[in-house]
């Protein structure tokens, strides 16, 4: 028996608890349910509102806990499984771990039982664009990847077919990596800010959490750390294998770095190589530069540079960032449905060179538009506002000193198929046109994804 075989076949003599029945958790419970473990299914949802989940899963005979009381008792259980967003010292989690219940999570157990070289990126900013690199070097490279962790799928449950050739490349948060004491083959850290402290409490903790990813690695392994970000450079001392760093501002030791004439290039200890004109990647803006970057020191020296130079100058980016839908009559149109934040908006505005044709608005999370409204005066042409938020972003915009009516023009529409056409008809060749709407989907739409795939469906119908 292997080392995944006697964990499933020792999981038989325990009671497990899964918390949350999320993206990460459902097919988990349905492998063990068939692998036939005792799985209890607790979550704040009742019956109806899980849906068919709720169905499937009694039928292949998970017993619930649901409702409000859903976190009572652990101490029942042998083993839980938290969810990925639940926090590891929760009080509730804290006091079954004092009574002997291990708690653990899809992805710990993932590290521990899987075959192959696990590449793996954490960051306050851009660790989901780094990963998806990351995994698409490798692909191109012949290896067959495995993506998973934060970026939206669960890989414990696939652990059986994967083999130690393959490669499994996966996202973590800091929720997650609070509570690993194992760290992946290939570690890389995009950057460290200030994030989710209204759960962490302290910027210590989180910072912590994140020192997780690299404490545990092996002299064999590789580190990757952002040389201009204070923070991340500042774990130096913790690295245990083979230090990389990547940098926009300097040249670093060993890593990859953009040099004076705009040239992503890699030092190996004084042997310089180019690889790619930034302005030859496909998706804009300096951040995915910094991206590419991380992404290349991670996998330098197992992906090719003719392979590095394909994927910078094909790859639309991560559905729903900055992500190029198409060209028609010399007009590029761009989908931003992330962007569900004025910062977010900022960050995409940032990315071009040129003024925009912009289309915002949607529900009302009551936070202000004023922090946006100097950049969108600056960097947009012409504003189409639709949602229940386009008075706002409309006053918080004229109300900006820099406002000129002569240089920015504002429509009103009603709904994104009324947006697209707008944007269609005032168009001209040379222009970009981007979703970029600073606010929640709600009013319209389930969540942003919903949001982002209508706008692409109605552009590509144009």
């Amino acid at each position: 028996m292997n080392k995944i075989q006697c964990f499933f076949e020792e999981m038989k003599n325990k009671k497990v608890a899964f918390i949350g029945v999320g993206v990460s958790n459902t097919d988990l419970i349905k492998l063990f349910l068939k692998k036939g473990i005792h799985v209890t299914v607790c979550d704040k949802k009742d019956a109806e509102k899980m849906g068919a989940v709720y169905s499937d899963l009694k039928q292949l005979g998970a017993d619930f806990r649901l409702g409000d009381s859903y976190l009572d008792a652990l101490e029942d259980f042998d083993v839980v499984f938290r969810a990925p967003g639940m926090y590891f010292n929760n009080p509730v989690l804290t006091k079954a771990r004092k009574r002997g219940v291990c708690i653990t999570s899809e992805m710990e157990v993932f590290f521990d039982l899987c075959p192959c070289k696990i590449y793996a990126v954490t960051g306050s900013d851009g660790k989901t664009t780094t990963t998806t690199i990351i995994a698409g070097l490798l692909e191109k490279s012949g290896k067959k990847v495995y993506k998973g962790g934060n970026i939206g799928k669960a890989l414990l449950p696939l652990i059986e077919e994967i083999n130690e050739n393959d490669a499994a490349v996966v996202e973590l948060s800091s929720f997650q990596l609070i509570s690993m004491r194992k760290s992946p083959d290939t570690a890389v850290i995009t950057n460290i800010a200030p994030n989710h402290l209204d759960v962490h409490g302290t910027m210590e903790e989180y910072i912590d959490s994140k020192k997780n990813l690299i404490i545990h690695q092996n002299a064999f392994s590789r580190t990757v750390l952002n040389m201009d970000n204070e923070t991340t450079n500042n774990l130096e001392g913790l690295v245990r294998g083979h230090l990389m760093k990547f940098s926009i501002k300097a040249v670093p030791e060993c890593g990859a770095f953009l040099d004076n004439d705009g040239y992503l290039c890699f030092n190996n200890y004084g042997n310089i190589e180019k690889i790619i004109h930034k302005d030859s990647i496909r998706i804009p803006g300096i951040h995915n530069v910094e991206n590419y970057l991380a992404a290349i020191s991670a996998v330098w020296g197992e992906v090719s540079k003719e392979n590095i130079k394909e994927m910078a100058e094909n790859f639309g980016g991560v559905e729903h960032r900055i992500e190029f839908v198409r060209e028609l009559n010399g007009v590029k149109w761009y989908n931003d449905s992330i962007a569900t934040s004025p910062t977010r908006v900022l960050a995409g505005l940032n990315s071009f060179t040129q003024k925009l044709i912009v289309i915002a608005g949607g529900y009302d999370k009551k936070i202000p538009f004023e922090p946006m409204a100097d950049t969108v005066n600056q960097k947009v042409k012409k504003l189409i506002l639709m949602g229940v938020t386009a008075d706002k972003i409309q006053k918080a915009v004229t109300e900006s000193k820099l406002y000129d009516p002569e240089k920015l023009e504002i429509f009103r529409v009603s709904s994104m198929e009324e947006a697209v056409k707008k944007a269609y008809e005032i168009a001209s060749e040379g222009d970009i046109v981007t979703l970029s709407p600073a606010c929640a989907s709600f009013d319209l739409y389930p969540n942003f994804e919903a949001r982002g795939i209508h706008y692409k469906n109605l552009v590509k119908e144009l």
